[in-house]
């Protein structure tokens, strides 16, 4: 898990499969079946975190450089504005490093989730 870099939403997180799945029907029955509990652990950090009200789960698999498995697990804060809201978020993706996440809030953000886990940053 990673926090995406080029975003302006904080606690953007990419979980990577470690072995390369094309696509979801490629994934292993463990890696599936690990798929749905990371998915509710990852947004519960984030809601408990960073008071998001919700997360987004997407999945595409069609970057040119990452034509792999790998799920954005996006949290929508509650004062996140209509127009960025559902798919409009990635909006929100490829902004200028002004607008960025810093480096230092995603290892913050990091240290929290990955303290959620049990695990440290």
């Amino acid at each position: 898990m990673v926090h995406c870099y080029g975003t302006s939403v904080e606690g953007w997180l990419v979980l990577v499969c470690r072995a390369h799945r094309p696509a979801l029907a490629d994934l292993t029955d463990a890696e599936a079946a690990e798929l749905g509990p990371l998915l509710k652990r990852t947004s519960t950090a984030l809601r408990e975190h960073l008071r998001a009200v919700k997360t987004y789960a997407v999945q595409f698999a069609e970057h040119p450089r990452h034509p792999h498995v790998h799920v954005h697990v996006i949290p929508r804060p509650a004062d996140l504005p209509e127009e960025a809201r559902g798919p409009r978020i990635f909006d929100r993706l490829g902004v200028p490093d002004a607008d960025a996440v810093t480096e230092d809030r995603m290892n913050e953000i990091a240290a929290l989730v990955a303290g959620h886990f049990g695990q440290p940053a």
